[in-house]
């Protein structure tokens, strides 16, 4: 589902040169979940968002379901990460002022489904994280790890090939931590590729396999 071939990332500030990805090259399986872990600074966000193509690399090739995306012009990008990828952040990145079911069809809204059938299918995956009774609720009136459990529901509702997701816990406890990940073991058991960024080991144990990123090169 995803091969990074000699990726490299670079980023220059006046005469400072600052090499994140130093040379990366690895594999992800079709409905494979894994961990990245490393130290803060390590590259593994700046991994994560080579892959998920919210930023080009220097050098190196992304292929994601056997598409060279280095191929693929601006425009391009911004349709294969709609209609293929979904993404889940540290802060949620809910918009304020929508409730919980109308932040969940925002991608099928702008996939072109009519506004019954995004809302059907939004009120669908909040019942199956738990959240249906909470639907009309604006995110301020959900705890973070509900704001969190909604944003994975926008991040899915889709049915994406992979779903990347940068700390998903960071901001949370470890009871709302817990039910996240839940989440996410639910949807790999239905085949969902999942790639999540973490600190926590005992999170990343949850995942089939870990990829330990130090100094921007895979070090296991």
């Amino acid at each position: 589902m995803i091969r990074i071939q000699n990726l490299e990332k670079t980023y220059t500030t006046g005469a400072v040169i600052t090499p994140v990805l130093r040379g990366i090259t690895l594999d992800i399986k079709k409905g494979e979940y894994v961990a990245i872990m490393g130290k803060s600074g390590a590259g593994k966000s700046t991994l994560l968002y080579q892959m998920g193509l919210l930023d080009k690399p220097t050098t190196g090739s992304v292929m994601l379901d056997d598409v060279n995306t280095h191929d693929l012009g601006e425009g391009e990008r911004t349709v294969f990460r709609l209609n293929h990828l979904g993404y889940v952040f540290q802060d949620y990145a809910l918009v304020p002022e929508l409730t919980a079911l109308e932040n969940v069809a925002i991608p099928l809204l702008m996939l072109g489904q009519s506004e019954k059938e995004a809302y059907a299918q939004a009120l669908k995956m909040l019942e199956k994280i738990g959240l249906g009774h909470r639907m009309n609720n604006l995110p301020n009136q959900l705890s973070g790890g509900e704001q969190q459990r909604v944003s994975v529901a926008r991040a899915v509702c889709h049915h994406p090939k992979i779903l990347f997701a940068d700390e998903p816990t960071a901001n949370l406890d470890s009871a709302s931590s817990a039910l996240v990940l839940d989440v996410f073991d639910a949807l790999h058991a239905e085949g969902q590729t999942i790639v999540m960024v973490t600190h926590e080991k005992e999170y990343a144990e949850r995942a089939q396999r870990t990829i330990v990123i130090d100094d921007g090169i895979v070090k296991e």
